[in-house]
Parts: structure tokens; sequence; C-alpha cells
């Protein structure tokens, strides 16, 4: 029983040493965000698909503090923390959504669902006809590329 303990104590002490090495040498493993347009929920749609070219308005269903440090330029806000004042929010946004002919919706990741629930908002008030999530959020704009300053103000 002691050599077979002895033996377990080897093998993950290796293994420990190995994976060690690994992450020294090759670094930590690169966690990118993958979107399959065939995989996504009703009214979402991966970056990719946008026109970044085109006229959008994004909508920001952050918190107002992350927003004002790193939301997409040219974004508003639109999101459910009850700390906000939801009516000034709410009708500042509407103004801007009014004018779009295109809105994403977006938040901090993949797995954030206040998008979905500020889009059907959105739809509910018939702001604009097209109004779509996007997959992957923040994290996804952040990715390509889009989000490069941390400390401004939208």
């Amino acid at each position: 029983m002691r050599a077979a303990l002895g033996q377990l104590a080897v093998i993950v002490g290796i293994s420990l040493a190995a994976a060690a090495g690994t992450y020294w040498i090759k670094g930590a493993p690169a966690r990118v965000l993958r979107c399959d347009p065939s995989r996504l929920k009703p009214g979402e749609l991966c970056l990719q698909q946008v026109p970044l070219d085109g006229p959008v308005l994004w909508v920001d269903a952050r918190l107002r503090k992350e927003w004002q440090a790193n939301g997409l330029p040219g974004s508003v806000l639109w999101n459910l923390d009850g700390a906000e004042d939801t009516q000034a929010m709410e009708a500042e946004a509407a103004l801007r959504i009014v004018d779009a002919p295109r809105v994403i919706v977006y938040c901090g990741d993949e797995n954030c669902g206040l998008s979905h629930q500020v889009a059907e908002k959105i739809r509910a008030l018939q702001l604009a006809e097209d109004v779509s999530v996007l997959h992957g959020g923040w994290r996804a704009l952040r990715e390509a590329g889009l989000i490069k300053d941390s400390n401004r103000t939208p």
C-alpha cells in the first residue's frame, strides 16, 4: 500500500512539473471567443455579421461605471440597474434609438442575459425595427480590437 502511494505521489509530482513547465514556456491558454451562427439564440448575431462601417447604434446593457470606463465609442447606456434613474436613462436612449436604422445590444460576455432583456424591452416599446443582441457582448468587441481605452467616457 505504501509503495502505491509513493508511486502516485511521483506521478502527480511529474505531472505538475510538466504542467508548470508548459505554462512557463507557452503561457496561459488562449481563450478566444468563438461564435457559430448556426448555434445562436433567436435575435443574436456574431460580430463578423455586423457591417462595422454601416449605421449601427450600440446599446450597452452593463452597469454605468463599466460603460463609462470602457464602453464602445458612440454607444448609449440602457441597463436594468435598480440604482439608475430608469425613466431618464430610457428616455435618453430612446431619442437615439428612434433615429437608428439598426440597434445592437451588448453586455459583458456571452453568458450575460441582460442584453436579451434590454433588446426585448426596445422591441416591446417599438423604438426600432432591427434590434439584435451581440453574441459575446463586450468581450467580443474587445477581442476584435474595437475597445481600446479603458479610462474614457463614451
